[in-house]
């Protein structure tokens, strides 16, 4: 009887470890992820400016007033 508690609470201690890995296996994916996100959006734009410069230029200004109307509006926390 003692043995197979033994071995139970080794396989507990199995199912955490994996648990554990399988975090830190998910944050490297999602960081590789986003990292390949941004390559591609900045690859895109590239493309973009290269092929029709204007729309290029149109897709930027609508970037950077959503930016500023974001920083404009955003409340202000004061630091304590």
């Amino acid at each position: 009887m003692e043995r197979l508690i033994q071995w139970l609470d080794d396989l507990d201690d199995l199912v955490g470890v994996i648990g554990l890995a399988s975090e830190r296996i998910r944050k490297v994916g999602v960081a590789v992820g986003l990292t390949c996100g941004v390559f591609l959006l900045q690859f895109g734009g590239i493309l973009l400016a290269l092929s029709h410069p204007p729309l290029a230029l149109a897709s930027v200004i609508i970037m950077f007033v959503t930016l500023l109307y974001r920083f404009v509006t955003m409340p202000l926390e004061i630091a304590r």
